[in-house]
């Protein structure tokens, strides 16, 4: 039976400081259990204005930095789990998610919530699965 790490990151890995008592990261034999990202800027850990897209482009570069620092990506997601505070931009949330992945798609939930940590309008969390060459 696998052993569970626990990971964290700094700023200087590109992954904004954690908001509360948790891990970046759990893994658990060949699986990443990555926490949910905000759109927090990396270095001051603010949240990043600008609404929905700018937010969602935040995310994505704080997933990346997370996954890198443990050999994935995200073509390496099984699922992703996406918070939403507002449904009006869910459109354009999908406008961009869909640049993030190549063929086939991860399995994907999204549900809208009341409310985020930091007030941010968007948290996605991850499972990925590391292959052979990720081990």
């Amino acid at each position: 039976m696998s052993k569970k790490q626990a990971l964290s990151f700094a700023p200087a890995d590109g992954v904004p400081p954690q908001v509360g008592p948790f891990s970046h990261v759990v893994r658990w034999g060949d699986q990443l259990f990555v926490t949910g990202q905000m759109p927090t800027h990396p270095t001051t850990g603010k949240l990043v204005p600008g609404g929905i897209v700018k937010q969602t482009r935040q995310v994505l570069s704080n997933l990346t930095a997370v996954l890198a620092a443990c050999g994935a990506t995200l073509d390496d997601a099984l699922m992703v789990r996406i918070y939403l505070t507002d449904f009006a931009d869910y459109d354009s949330f999908n406008q961009e998610y869909v640049t993030w992945f190549s063929e086939p798609l991860p399995a994907r939930t999204c549900v809208g919530v009341t409310g985020l940590a930091v007030d941010a309008a968007v948290e996605i969390d991850l499972i990925v699965g590391l292959s052979e060459k990720n081990l």
